[in-house]
């Protein structure tokens, strides 16, 4: 959401929005095809149906240039990755585009079709290093973060655990005993919507970095195929199949489709005790059970250590931020470059995502974070504290690989996940797709 989204992910920054299936403009209908030509001295945009905050920017643009209006249209999550590389191969991509950086990104850059932003442009200083990065290529910007920070967190309902005489797991080893205990209390351990498998992609990616260290998806995004059979690709590959065997996930995972809100559900209604997701789903938690969120019994930690692990246990994984990024061939780039550095994340933006219980990806927001009087406040300075203190935050694999891998992995991740394939036949494979 954030996920997401993409080919999967964000999906996941995306994430609960993923269930519309139209676009639909701001300024006027519109189709699910090529943009069309903004108004005179204007702009077109895309972005996705749930970012209602961005578009709120957009409306805040038009109003102070009615002559150089910005028409946005906004996509279901689903269709827009596709949506947009056929739109660019056809040359009609709009001047601004929605993206989540990363390999993806990085595609259009290499094809010369994305403008690069400067400093002279938009203040880089402003964005948190580690999420600037994941639209930084070459040493050069190309794109601004236009959202909130979205790790993936693991969550958990207070009640459950506290119940079953158990804490927050802070390492592997916590882990796996609370499984065996909670099973035992005839609860799903870990709610997993596997259906959609991104969402297993999650547990892949952290054991990776707490085993191996953020070295070897390091050499693999670099496009060292070799790296998909490092021993740390197959020992974290194995760590999830011992999961599985251990029941770890329940018997309805593999039926389990995340845009369904099931895999939520089960932690809230107290049938499963946590799930692994991004920051995102602390929105879907209260919305859908804000009780359960207002009562205090909703937890929140990071992703457990690793005994023997190389890997930084400070070390995050998920979705920096999305980003708009512009057209190389955009009709006006000084239109585009005085949106991006004027009301992408300026003050108001700021302070209705952190309204929203989202922390963006701005430096120096210490003070109006102690300064909230919100019951949001404790969600937001975990967040925060969280990024700022990692010394890695890396991007989704389906979103840091090259557009053509990112089906290859999630196709075998879920192979992964259902035992059809072993943890070396897992590397092979990834070695042979990238």
């Amino acid at each position: 959401m954030m996920r997401t989204p993409l080919t999967a992910c964000a999906r996941r920054l995306a994430a609960a929005i993923a269930t519309m299936s139209a676009a639909i403009t701001l300024t006027a209908c519109g189709t699910s095809g090529p943009a069309s030509p903004g108004p005179s001295g204007g702009l077109t945009m895309w972005a996705l149906s749930d970012q209602t905050i961005l578009k709120d920017s957009v409306e805040a643009y038009n109003k102070d240039h009615p002559d150089k209006k910005i028409t946005l249209q906004l996509f279901a999550n689903d269709d827009y990755k596709q949506k947009l590389r056929v739109a660019f191969g056809a040359g009609q991509a709009p001047d601004i585009f929605f993206n989540w950086g990363g390999g993806a990104l990085n595609d259009y850059v290499k094809a010369g079709k994305v403008a690069e932003i400067t400093s002279a442009d938009v203040d880089h200083g402003r964005f948190t290093p580690s999420v600037l990065k994941t639209a930084t290529f070459d040493g050069k910007v190309y794109g601004v973060p236009c959202n909130g920070l979205a790790p993936v967190v693991l969550y958990y309902n207070k009640k459950v655990l506290g119940q079953a005489g158990l804490q927050p797991p802070k390492t592997w080893d916590d882990l796996l005993a609370a499984v065996k205990t909670l099973k035992a209390e005839g609860v799903t351990p870990l709610s997993l919507a596997a259906n959609s498998k991104w969402p297993t992609l999650m547990y892949t990616e952290y054991l990776l970095d707490r085993i191996g260290g953020a070295q070897v998806f390091a050499r693999i995004a670099a496009g060292d195929a070799s790296g998909w059979n490092d021993p740390a690709v197959t020992k974290a590959t194995k760590a999830l199949q011992d999961l599985v065997d251990a029941g770890a996930f329940g018997d309805s995972a593999s039926s389990m489709n995340y845009d369904q809100g099931a895999s939520t559900a089960l932690v809230y209604t107290g049938k499963a005790a946590m799930t692994l997701m991004g920051t995102w789903e602390y929105a879907n938690f209260v919305k859908a059970a804000p009780d359960f969120v207002s009562g205090g019994d909703l937890g929140y930690t990071v992703f457990p250590t690793i005994p023997g692990g190389v890997g930084d246990p400070g070390a995050i994984v998920g979705n920096p931020s999305n980003f708009l990024s512009v057209n190389a061939a955009a009709g006006d780039k000084a239109v585009a470059m005085t949106y991006l550095k004027e009301y992408v994340l300026n003050a108001a933006q700021v302070d209705a995502y952190l309204k929203a219980g989202s922390v963006p990806p701005v430096n120096g927001l210490e003070a109006e974070l102690a300064a909230l009087t919100t019951a949001d406040r404790p969600w937001l300075e975990f967040v925060y504290g969280l990024v700022k203190k990692a010394p890695t935050f890396q991007l989704s694999w389906d979103q840091d690989l090259p557009s053509e891998q990112a089906d290859p992995l999630l196709t075998n991740i879920d192979k992964s996940f259902l035992k059809q394939i072993t943890p070396e036949e897992f590397g092979q494979n990834m070695s042979k797709a990238a």
